[in-house]
């Protein structure tokens, strides 16, 4: 499945956040998994409105973009 680069772009912002969360505590964690939730939740936002337009199943959208970003490059937590 060919994956959108806009839904690409969604998911690394929100990986990209998650591993911000790395040696953070107190209010600069809650600070960034705030941002963490705010882009988790553009990037589904996104993926329900590319399989409504495209007519292809949600999950099989979501994980077709999680997969072309976890495995375009090593996890940015490590």
């Amino acid at each position: 499945m060919a994956v959108d680069k806009d839904l690409i772009k969604a998911e690394r912002s929100a990986e990209e956040a998650r591993a911000g969360l790395a040696g953070l505590d107190g209010e600069e964690y809650r600070a960034q998994w705030n941002l963490w939730l705010e882009k988790t939740a553009e990037f589904q936002a996104a993926v329900t409105r590319y399989a409504q337009e495209t007519g292809q199943p949600r999950n099989e959208v979501e994980m077709a973009a999680k997969k072309a970003v976890r495995h375009a490059e090593e996890d940015p937590v490590e």
